[in-house]
């Protein structure tokens, strides 16, 4: 019955635009829905769960929750970074509850088990009796701790839950290819952030997937973001090359700002053409990103309950020079311009997801000129159920 109603709502997102209806109502308000995304949708693609630089030093630890699973990223101490369910082999205690800088172990508080970062178990007191720590029949190799397929990005730490996806490269392609055309890959590592002033968190009471479908999309830039209108209307904004697993859309009026006549560092090798392009795409599951000559951010959504999310913005400039005192000023009025827009997508989405309760509404109908981004991630969606739970 489940399959067959899924294929049902596939197959109703597979009309043309003006034709499409969206996901029903159940897919955002019903908790079983909320565990079918994580392990068909989210779990089996690669989602951003967090940066780099949130762990700070050597031998660190950071306990993250992934739509209910415990996970844990360390830092060892050649700082190479690693994701691990968060969770004891001996007893499926919880580990990790805090972030924190160790002596390079992970220790269980129930029966003392130690973990190195590199998930290799080491210390088992007393598993083969009192005082014996090793016991002939006891495989230590087989009791480290669990390992999720993980990747860096941008600065960002991201995760195949499933293990199967494809290679996270190919998986993100499309979408350096499209960065490729503005700026070279080796011109992106210039990208730095690490101060207060790049950074913001905000809650948002819905399911994960409305913040994803108005990222999407600029047909509401008029109504919800008229400030933002003035300097980049709607009729400079533009639909991205959509993928199988992103889209987004574009402005060609972006305006670098400027304080006492000076602007934040411009990344080296983009088209002087270009300067006033900015694209904003979405790799799905929950990975936002605003790419422009002079900062990056990026935003992932945080999918903590079934109506509610937390968004991450980190902004991330160029070189270290964009992050002396200099340029604060700069630094201060984008991540006050950037809270203030996405704040104004809150009472949007938190108000679509009330609407999901009423009957009066089956997945709504689409404008055909604005809403093909919006129907595209509905059918990846669609798509991603079919197939994983076939």
């Amino acid at each position: 019955m489940f399959e067959h109603k899924l294929i049902d709502i596939q197959k109703r997102l597979q009309q043309p635009v003006a034709k499409a209806t969206g996901l029903p109502n159940e897919r955002y308000i019903e908790a079983a829905a909320f565990t079918d995304d994580r392990n068909y949708v989210t779990g089996t693609g690669w989602a951003c769960i967090a940066f780099a630089e949130d762990l700070p030093e050597k031998n660190y630890v950071l306990p993250i929750d992934f739509m209910g699973v415990p996970l844990v990223i360390t830092r060892d101490n050649d700082n190479v970074l690693r994701v691990f369910h968060n969770v004891c082999s001996h007893r499926g205690l919880h580990l990790a509850e805090e972030p924190c800088q160790t002596k390079g172990m992970l220790r269980c508080p129930y029966h003392s088990w130690t973990y190195k970062m590199n998930g290799d178990l080491r210390g088992t007191p007393h598993v083969g009796g009192y005082g014996k720590h090793e016991h002939p029949e006891f495989d230590k190799a087989a009791g480290g701790l669990k390992e999720v397929r993980s990747a860096i990005w941008l600065n960002a730490v991201f995760i195949n839950l499933s293990g199967d996806a494809v290679d996270f490269d190919d998986y993100v392609k499309p979408l350096t290819d499209q960065f490729n055309e503005l700026c070279s890959p080796e011109a992106r590592t210039q990208f730095a952030s690490s101060h207060d002033d790049c950074r913001t968190t905000m809650k948002v009471r819905s399911n994960w997937k409305l913040p994803v479908e108005n990222y999407l999309e600029s047909y509401h830039l008029p109504t919800v973001h008229p400030e933002l209108n003035k300097t980049s209307p709607l009729d400079v904004h533009f639909d991205l090359e959509r993928f199988d697993n992103g889209g987004g859309q574009g402005s060609a009026n972006y305006t670098r700002t400027e304080i006492d006549g000076q602007h934040l560092p411009n990344l080296a090798g983009w088209p002087a053409d270009k300067q006033n392009l900015a694209i904003y795409p979405v790799l799905y599951p929950n990975t936002f990103i605003g790419l422009h000559s002079d900062h990056l951010f990026i935003m992932y959504l945080q999918p903590t309950a079934l109506d509610e999310t937390v968004e991450h913005v980190r902004i991330s400039y160029v070189g270290d020079e964009a992050l002396e005192n200099d340029y604060k000023p700069h630094r201060k009025a984008l991540l006050d311009a950037w809270t203030s827009v996405f704040k104004e997508d809150i009472f949007a989405v938190e108000r679509m997801q009330k609407g999901r309760f009423s009957p009066g509404y089956q997945g709504g109908v689409f404008s055909p000129a604005m809403d093909a981004p919006t129907v595209h991630f509905h059918q990846w969606v669609a798509n991603q159920l079919v197939v994983n739970t076939s």
